[in-house]
């Protein structure tokens, strides 16, 4: 359910970068999400890297993939999908530039060149033991 922008009409969800604030594509984020009024937003709760059988990988990257695979199912559940997420915030047990490497790679992989806002926000550890990341997201539909 993709939503598109129209010679400057907004007809769904919509994706800045203002001049003025450096580029954040290469690190796989937009600064702005912008909806129309009237749009349905959709907010679950975190989502975390556990199988539905509650098992959780030991590496981060494992643990994101199923976080954004749990974060799709969840979504669904309300009738959204990836493309409508329009902000979230992502926690990350002991973050450094190995683990942000495979997030911009992954968030490549789910949102191509239309990258939702997004805020990377280190923890010190998350609601389950070995649990390596979390997954907040806000998303919007068309009513």
């Amino acid at each position: 359910m993709a939503h598109n922008v129209h010679a400057g009409e907004v007809d769904g969800l919509k994706f800045i970068n203002p001049k003025g604030l450096y580029d954040p594509r290469p690190n796989a984020y937009s600064h702005l999400a912008v909806f129309p009024a009237g749009w349905r937003m959709i907010l679950p709760a975190g989502q975390g890297g556990e199988t539905e059988d509650g098992v959780l990988a030991e590496d981060f990257g494992t643990q994101l993939r199923q976080a954004l695979a749990n974060t799709a199912t969840v979504l669904a559940a309300a009738g959204a999908t990836m493309s409508d997420v329009a902000k979230f915030n992502l926690l990350v047990v002991d973050h450094d530039e190995e683990k942000f490497g495979v997030v911009r790679q992954e968030f490549d992989r789910v949102w191509g060149d239309r990258k939702p806002a997004w805020t990377l926000i280190p923890v010190p550890g998350l609601a389950l033991a070995g649990m390596l990341i979390e997954i907040d997201v806000i998303a919007v539909v068309p009513r």
